[in-house]
């Protein structure tokens, strides 16, 4: 049992101390601040080993020992000298990139990577009512569902909405914002998002589709009322004469 345990707690070391193997995606709205960790475990030789905080794996952020930040730094980059943690201030679009540890010494060695994807806030979207109209009863809404650069045309009832027309939906990526449109709670909503953050414009179903009756009525009296005197004393005597036999 003995002979099994030592090689078991030989890998177990080797794992624990292996370098990253790719790249930890990291998205942080711009302004924000955000703490990168080491991911192996880190246990510096005196007098032997420099930790570098790197940017791009070309410009240096941060070093220890001595604990150094570099000029572009200063005042955006804190490290910790108990975890070996950066953390990195007020992040910038200029800022996203990618952001690794590295351990120089007798041998050099990756302790951390960090791909950071710093986006702006999305911009709240616009949700327009295209056309009402009915079938078998049931109140189906036209809707257009638009925000930065992009939009979605999508048929909607009670229930679901389906898109129809225009432009496709681009699919989310890292850079292009996501337009979604769906029902929830009896209204439509339009909603506009990346991966730090979201907004919405709304509309309720039954206020749109009670908005389209309303104007239907008033349309239809519009016309009664607008029509020329000799014309309704046309209508009034024939509906009297049919009313009396005639």
């Amino acid at each position: 049992m003995a002979t099994l345990c030592f090689p078991i707690a030989i890998l177990l070391t080797l794992l624990h101390q292996a370098e990253p193997s790719a790249e930890t995606s990291v998205f942080v709205q711009k302004g924000q601040d955000v703490r990168l960790n080491v991911q192996t475990n880190v246990q510096l030789k005196e007098d032997v080993d420099v930790l570098y905080w790197k940017f791009n794996r070309l410009d240096n952020v941060v070093k220890y020992p001595p604990k150094v930040t570099f000029e572009r730094y200063r005042g955006r980059a804190e490290f910790s000298e108990e975890d070996f943690s950066l953390l990195l201030k007020n992040l910038q679009e200029g800022d996203s990139g990618l952001y690794d540890a590295v351990v120089t010494g007798n041998n050099d060695r990756n302790v951390a990577k960090y791909l950071i994807n710093v986006q702006e806030r999305v911009e709240p979207p616009v949700l327009t009512v295209d056309s009402v109209s009915s079938i078998n009863g049931t109140c189906n809404v036209t809707v257009a569902c638009r925000g930065q650069n992009t939009s979605v045309n999508s048929s909607c009832n009670s229930s679901t909405c389906s898109q129809v027309g225009g432009e496709r939906r681009r699919a989310e990526t890292t850079t292009v914002p996501l337009l979604s449109v769906y029902v929830a709670g009896g209204s439509i909503i339009c909603n506009h998002s990346n991966q730090v953050s979201w907004a919405n414009d709304t509309k309720e179903i039954k206020t749109i589709c009670l908005e389209k009756e309303r104007d239907k009525e008033d349309h239809n009296y519009a016309v009664t009322v607008g029509m020329p005197g000799p014309i309704i004393h046309v209508i009034i005597i024939f509906v009297g004469c049919a009313l009396i036999g005639w």
